[in-house]
């Protein structure tokens, strides 16, 4: 399986059209928010994985994302660590939603690191702004 896309967005629709086919409607999508109030705050964004089952996929697996702070220590612990069951028929197309909740301790950036059965890493940035006053 492959991760075809990663981004934190604020919705996202299925819809059919003639084909049969199917459409992903995101909206919202981010790499930056206002804080909720001043820091020490905690978010909660929402990322969505996008992922594609090649012809000769098992169509099994295991998604894993884990939240670090830009520039920080790989070794460290993660600030958040998400693991989700995959199944997807080869040759389909499918997604996760992840919610981790994240304290900053100050305003920066955060990366998530995306992948699937230990294989290569999609990373996703997010930043926290001051907030708007």
């Amino acid at each position: 399986m492959e991760i075809i896309a990663a981004l934190f967005m604020d919705d996202i629709e299925m819809r059919s059209v003639p084909g049969p086919s199917t459409r992903i409607d995101l909206s919202g999508i981010q790499f930056s928010a206002p804080a909720p109030a001043a820091v020490p705050c905690t978010v909660a964004p929402h990322l969505v994985v996008l992922v594609w089952a090649p012809p000769d996929s098992k169509g099994t697996g295991a998604l894993e994302v884990v939240f670090r702070p830009l520039g920080g220590d790989p070794e460290a612990e993660p600030l958040a660590r998400n693991v989700q069951p995959l199944e997807i028929e080869p040759e389909k197309f499918n997604y996760r939603l992840v919610r981790a909740e994240l304290a900053f301790e100050d305003y920066g950036t955060i990366v998530a690191h995306c992948r699937i059965d230990l294989g290569p890493v999609r990373v996703v940035p997010y930043t926290l702004l001051p907030p708007v006053q």
